[in-house]
């Protein structure tokens, strides 16, 4: 009988569903069995809504650092497979991180690109996004129809993945080749004139060779907002050869583009001067409220990513892999930013602001390599799964915000100050009623932009050490040496027109090196019970907001000294099982997660890097089926966050830190109720999350958050034969209005309003 939606195989299956939850796997070791089984499975097991039935399957990952079976390896690691990233019609990483509670994503502001901004464990932790194992440099939004599972790894990780992972890293597994030839169809339609369509094709070639292709094209508006949404499509074409061989070799190209009209959500309380504000200070205007002007605003993402991957088995005890990565970004954009264009000013009766802008011309070009040598050995009591590796990597970063000058626009009333600046004349809205369709023309210029040269050089060692057949000690080190060689353009303009710039060149390097650790105790095969330590480096040219910032005269500014690294340490402790002749796996854990060395001031006019802040907690995760129809898959995270030590005015001591809810919940189960169809659907909730500057305990003054909520989606599917079937997803169910995240200054984002896709799958 065939079964839907979220399931655990028994025995071979018991590294797969336990790595839903909290755990990696043994690696590259195990791939060439894993595909082979994949390929028998997929030519005997029914499917519905496009998916193998029989399993949510979680592919190991093939990196081979991670030297310890799912259940084995000392750490809360969250793997999406692609049957949820399927089920719940996810479009972006956004949309299927939803489904691991513990990461919020942040409002683009503060420096900080119009792109993916995910925060683990309160740690920002958007230029630790990797794909196959190598960072996906560059600000940019990810799309996931090339994607065959998401891996979150929680906890401070700069052993496994270099610089910054203070709150943990993401890695990206992209749809490979296999033995097997196949062609599954998508097209979905919905509300909010949503358009999608997929194409996944394999061919096998001969005994050991495949190609496969998939191919996305998608046209929406934004469902809730007034305006927003655009086309986007991509490209992921592989060809694979010695497939289940000694000698295998794998190459890939990723082509991503999108036009869509960005959203920066609704203003603050703090733009209308003398208006009662709201409890969270988030203005009450309509949830469908958009500021920006289709007439201006635009961002435009492309992505074209080659990877190389060759590998080779010597022996059990020596195998080599090689990955060599080539790729270009570009994240351009200019959006409207309510919050930005000065106070709203009271007139006629009515609230009137003017639009402000931030804009953003940012190319990356990456060339990465990582090399491993890895492998089992060992006789008797004591054995070894150890990998030994290389990561080089160079990148060029360009940085330029558009000189924009209003010629003529939507006209500021009789009364309205300030309408002549740099920025140009006009360009007003009511704060309550703004229009997306109001006319503006005017110049869009891009300056000469700032550079930037990053070299890193990393070297690595990992082994897990099995004592028995009840103890396991995990180890890993890492050292990087990292610099930064650029140069920093300051522009002046007239009218949109450059008329002259500033240079100046800043350089640094850092010498680091983190390590973990973890002992692991087996109560049975099924289950173990863990406690490790592990540690990072974010140095301070990672992020902005990380550089040197200070701005006083004293003799300890920090204006023109090169910083240190931020520190962070992550202690754990946890358990995994499984359940239920392991059909469900299950795991807790409790975290304590420590981030130092981060500057402040001390004195009037002295800084340091003396700040600290502290994050501990409780996570919780399922994965599989309570009973042969009913699955799960989900989990709850607990976090107490605090700002230890801040300024030397002890502003915000004591505050939680920003985008890091208390509570947050996720749980997306289905239920079959015949052998053809089942239904189900999504929880998630989050509890009340500042931006920042948020008050409280150490006498911060804003106070505004995003306000706890609920969100409920629904899910069913239907078989129609073995080669169709239909599938309808309605995600929030009740439409609530809710604020999925502000910067706590300018601005704040509403989630998405309801929506209704019916997707149509077709297989040969």
């Amino acid at each position: 009988m065939s079964r839907l939606g979220v399931v655990a195989r028994k025995k071979r299956a018991l590294a797969f569903a336990a790595g839903g939850v909290a755990g990696l796997s043994m690696g590259a070791a195990a791939q060439a069995a894993d595909v082979a089984a994949e390929a028998a499975d997929a030519s005997a097991a029914p499917t519905v809504s496009g998916l193998d039935v029989t399993a949510v399957r979680t592919r190991e990952p093939e990196s081979p650092k991670f030297t310890a079976p799912l259940v084995d390896t000392p750490r809360s690691v969250t793997v999406i497979p692609r049957e949820i990233i399927e089920q719940t019609a996810a479009t972006s990483l956004a949309d299927i991180l939803r489904t691991s509670p513990g990461i919020t994503f942040g409002a683009g502001e503060g420096g900080q690109p119009l792109a993916d901004r995910p925060f683990i464990r309160g740690q920002s932790s958007g230029n630790n996004v990797f794909v196959d194992g190598v960072r996906d440099s560059g600000g940019q939004t990810r799309e996931i129809f090339a994607l065959e599972q998401v891996e979150v790894i929680k906890g401070a990780d700069s052993a496994y993945s270099g610089r910054g992972s203070g709150g943990g890293s993401i890695n990206l597994t992209s749809k490979r080749p296999r033995l097997d030839s196949f062609v599954n169809g998508q097209a979905r339609v919905g509300t909010a004139d949503f358009y999608r369509g997929a194409i996944d094709a394999n061919y096998q070639l001969g005994d050991t060779t495949a190609v496969r292709l998939n191919v996305m094209g998608q046209d929406t508006k934004a469902p809730g907002r007034d305006a927003g949404g655009g086309e986007r499509y991509g490209v992921l074409a592989g060809v694979a050869t010695g497939i289940g061989t000694e000698t295998r070799a794998t190459v890939l190209y990723y082509h991503l583009r999108s036009d869509e009209l960005p959203d920066y959500g609704v203003p603050l309380f703090t733009k209308t001067p003398g208006l009662a504000r709201t409890d969270s200070g988030v203005l009450p205007v309509p949830r469908g409220s958009y500021y920006g002007l289709k007439a201006r605003d635009f961002q435009k993402t492309e992505a074209d990513i080659a990877t190389f991957i060759a590998e080779h088995d010597v022996s059990e005890a020596f195998k080599i892999r090689n990955v060599f990565r080539a790729s270009r970004t570009l994240n351009d954009y200019v959006v409207t930013n309510p919050g930005d264009g000065g106070a709203a000013q009271l007139i006629g009766g009515e609230y009137w602001m003017k639009r402000g802008t931030k804009s953003r011309w940012n190319p990356t070009t990456t060339i990465a390599n990582v090399t491993d040598v890895y492998g089992k050995f060992g006789a008797g009591l004591v054995s070894h799964s150890y990998d030994l590796g290389l990561e080089l990597s160079r990148e060029r970063n360009k940085n330029a915000a558009y000189m924009i000058y209003t010629a003529a626009g939507s006209p500021c009333p009789a009364g309205f100050t300030n309408t002549v600046t740099a920025a140009g004349v006009g360009d007003c809205t009511l704060v309550f009623a703004p229009n997306p369709d109001d006319p503006w023309t005017g110049v869009i210029n891009r300056p000469e932009a700032s550079r930037n040269l990053t070299k890193t050089v990393g070297v690595y060692a990992f082994d897990t050490i099995s004592i028995g057949d009840k103890w396991l000690l995990n180890l890993g080190v890492r050292h990087d040496s990292y610099s930064v060689d650029g140069t920093d353009v300051a522009i002046t303009s007239a009218a949109g027109v450059q008329t002259g710039a500033a240079y100046t060149a800043r350089s640094g390097d850092w010498d680091f090196t983190n390590y973990q650790a973890g002992l692991v105790y087996k109560p049975t095969a099924g289950s173990s019970v863990y406690v490790s330590y592990g540690t990072s480096s974010t140095p301070p040219t990672i992020a902005a907001g990380d550089q040197n910032t200070g701005s006083g005269v004293g003799s300890g500014n920090l204006a023109n000294v090169l910083l240190d690294p931020e520190d962070v340490t992550s202690f754990e402790i946890g358990a995994k099982a499984a359940l239920f002749d392991e059909r469900l796996t299950v795991s807790a854990a409790y975290f304590d997660l420590k981030r130092k060395n981060a500057q402040i001031q001390i004195a009037d006019g002295v800084y340091a890097q003396a700040g600290e802040a502290q994050v501990k907690g409780v996570e919780i995760g399922v994965t599989g089926a309570l009973t042969p129809r009913w699955h799960l898959f989900g989990g709850y995270t607990y976090q107490d966050s605090e700002l230890v030590r801040g300024a030397y005015n002890s502003a915000n001591v004591g505050d939680p830190l920003a985008n890091t809810p208390k509570h947050s919940l996720s749980l997306f189960t289905t239920y079959q109720l015949t052998d053809a169809f089942s239904f189900g659907g999504g929880a998630y909730h989050v509890s009340k999350s500042f931006g920042g500057n948020q008050g409280g305990a150490g006498g911060g003054t804003n106070l505004v958050y995003a306000p706890a909520y609920w969100r409920f989606d629904a899910f069913a599917a239907y078989r129609i034969n073995d080669t169709v079937d239909l599938q309808l997803n309605v995600q929030n169910v009740g439409d609530k209005a809710y604020i999925a995240r502000t910067n706590g200054v300018h601005h704040a984002d509403y989630g998405p309003g309801r929506q209704a896709i019916l997707t149509l799958n077709v297989r040969y």
